[in-house]
């Protein structure tokens, strides 16, 4: 069986990517995968380190900058007769897509050599090229039932859940003493996402440099992009408080955490969910469509998680929030229970028998 997937530009993207990889090379004795990514971004570093072939595309968002994207345009029509090339020679089975803009030259690619197509949405409102894809894929799997209405073109849509949710089930925790944290206090984990959040951060300030977090640590992930000496010269309550740019097992330091104070990543609210930790959940207002913000209040309905918008952010609000998932059982026995109900969908076993079948119903 010849796989080739892509997705790119952020870990929301390549992440859920890498678990679909890895479930079809568990149940598939013979299955030879191949990466398409762009020349630039994360995923260049992250899959070869991972032992997958990759192909790179030389391709870019487009922007306001007219001379760039007149270029770009350019750039996808040499992308989409590599890919042709690539296709022609890997003779994939299936071609997956799972977003960002490098997957728009390889499903095109797909489509016009007459190669079966899957992508998944991971976001509750799509974004813009799952949105133009939609119409060259054969299925179309999603993990909010909300973004259905807004897939009108797609032939087949499948209700399949977030990927990350089953690598989240089986997580285990670190342990926190090693990180310096004490057994006997309960710890707070406040995570904004991969690159970080410049003004969520700035908002946190006078919750950090408050007495309102004494009962409690807190592991403060900041981001790649936050310049941490700076952002920690700031802060003039530093008491039971530890910062880092970044945590590469952060399923587990989530798996070991009672509260998590998040973004509204899909990923990231799916490794909540299969881990049944009580979450605050900050939706960033800076994405395309407001994705986070429907994300986050489609499970908040359904009693998952906490949502608190940033601009009802203050160190009172934020403060109160976590004194009552800290404190009050039976709130964090509901949220529990919810999550608990929610995790009988299986993302990965849907995402691979669907596209089994789709094959199947090619030869």
């Amino acid at each position: 069986m010849n796989i080739i997937i892509s997705a790119g530009g952020s870990g929301g993207h390549i992440y859920p990517a890498l678990s679909i990889l890895k479930e079809f090379q568990k149940r598939e004795k013979n299955v030879n995968v191949l990466y398409i990514g762009t020349h630039n971004r994360m995923e260049k570093q992250i899959v070869p380190e991972k032992g997958i072939p990759y192909e790179s595309l030389e391709i870019y968002g487009f922007t306001k900058d007219v001379k760039r994207d007149i270029k770009n345009v350019f750039l996808i029509q040499k992308a989409f007769k590599k890919c042709v090339n690539i296709m022609k020679d890997f003779k994939p089975d299936i071609v997956i897509g799972v977003g960002g803009y490098v997957t728009y030259p390889v499903l095109k690619a797909a489509k016009k050599l007459g190669i079966k197509t899957f992508i998944h949405e991971q976001n509750s409102r799509p974004g813009k090229v799952n949105y133009l894809v939609s119409r060259y894929a054969d299925v179309v799997g999603v993990t909010f039932k909300s973004s259905i209405p807004y897939l009108k073109r797609a032939k087949k849509i499948v209700y399949t859940g977030h990927p990350a949710l089953n690598g989240a089930v089986s997580t285990k925790g670190v342990d926190k003493t090693l990180l310096g944290f004490h057994v006997s206090k309960k710890l707070v984990v406040y995570v904004a996402g991969s690159l970080g959040s410049s003004s969520l951060n700035e908002k946190m300030l006078s919750f950090l440099n408050s007495d309102l977090h004494n009962e409690y640590e807190i592991l403060y992930i900041t981001g790649s992009n936050v310049d941490i000496e700076k952002f920690k010269k700031k802060i003039t309550n530093p008491k039971g408080v530890k910062f880092v740019p970044y945590f590469e097992n952060l399923p587990g330091i989530l798996a070991a955490s009672d509260l998590v104070i998040s973004r509204a990543g899909a990923g990231t609210l799916f490794e909540i969910i299969g881990l049944e930790k009580p979450s605050i959940i900050i939706p960033s207002p800076n994405v395309a469509n407001n994705h986070q913000y429907f994300n986050a209040k489609e499970l908040e309905e359904k009693g998952i998680i906490k949502v608190l918008e940033e601009k009802d952010l203050t160190k009172e609000s934020l403060a109160g929030q976590i004194q009552v998932l800290l404190n009050n059982q039976k709130e964090v026995d509901l949220l529990k229970k919810n999550m608990h109900a929610y995790k009988e969908i299986n993302p990965v076993d849907t995402i691979y028998k669907t596209v089994k079948e789709l094959i199947g119903t090619s030869k």
